[in-house]
């Protein structure tokens, strides 16, 4: 990474003039030249993040117009791709962000290889990573992705779930309760952890719509499944208005 890489650039050339021309004690040079270390990879990483979140925003602003600009958002994505060189985990959230932009309007081919470099702290991204070894029938890399994913972000709900789900799925409804169950353990009187946990003990499909359209966003189920669940949202909403207007 540049910014650390030059920060410690100027901090050893402090620490060496310290030392050789002032002939100060090396405690009190080491010191200075930590401090400058310090006081140099704020000033570059706070530049670096700001110019990546400006990125961030505008691709944001692109994802909520109406229709949604998908392609510009990426590519405003990608050109940010160019600071990943200068930051630690830089290059890691914005993978996270265009597999995530990829996944969501279906073009798993391209969101594949960016979720893959996905950072590890973004659970939504590291799960569409687990569903997509899934469905190219690689188990153990579904799982150890699963795993890694609980592991970082274990207070998120529908994490739990949707590994759940992907076990069940895979034919292992003895692991998707013990997924379960350990999620509960996490979190403790989840009302949707508990009911898709009874779901299975009952032998009964899990009711992962409970989760809404962040469920739907991992496309594991049809089109046809999805509009018709829209189309009945829209239909509540509807009758909710009506509703309240008398």
């Amino acid at each position: 990474m540049y910014n650390i890489l030059i920060s410690a650039a100027a901090a050893l050339a402090v620490l060496l003039i310290q030392i050789f021309v002032l002939k100060l004690v090396w405690w009190v040079a080491l010191l200075v030249a930590l401090i400058v270390f310090a006081v140099i990879f704020v000033i570059f990483s706070r530049i670096v993040m700001k110019k990546v979140m400006a990125s961030i925003e505008a691709a944001g602003k692109d994802l909520q117009a109406q229709p949604p600009r998908f392609e510009k958002a990426i590519r405003e994505l990608k050109d940010a791709l160019q600071y990943s060189k200068w930051q630690l985990y830089v290059g890691g959230q914005l993978h996270s962000q265009i597999g995530m932009i990829y996944y969501m309007k279906r073009d798993f081919s391209n969101a594949f290889p960016h979720l893959e470099k996905s950072f590890f702290k973004n659970w939504a991204a590291t799960a569409m990573l687990a569903v997509s070894y899934m469905k190219r029938q690689k188990k153990d890399m579904m799982i150890g992705t699963f795993d890694r994913a609980v592991q970082w972000n274990g207070k998120e709900p529908m994490l739990w779930s949707l590994y759940a789900y992907c076990m069940n799925e895979s034919g292992e409804p003895a692991k998707a309760k013990e997924i379960l169950a350990k999620g509960l353990k996490k979190l403790p009187g989840d009302e949707k952890l508990k009911d898709n946990l009874e779901c299975l003990e009952k032998g009964k499909k899990m009711n992962m719509r409970a989760y809404g359209d962040l469920w739907f966003q991992f496309h594991l189920e049809s089109l046809g499944a999805l509009q018709r669940y829209q189309m009945a949202s829209m239909g509540g909403r509807m009758q909710r208005r009506m509703g309240a207007k008398r």
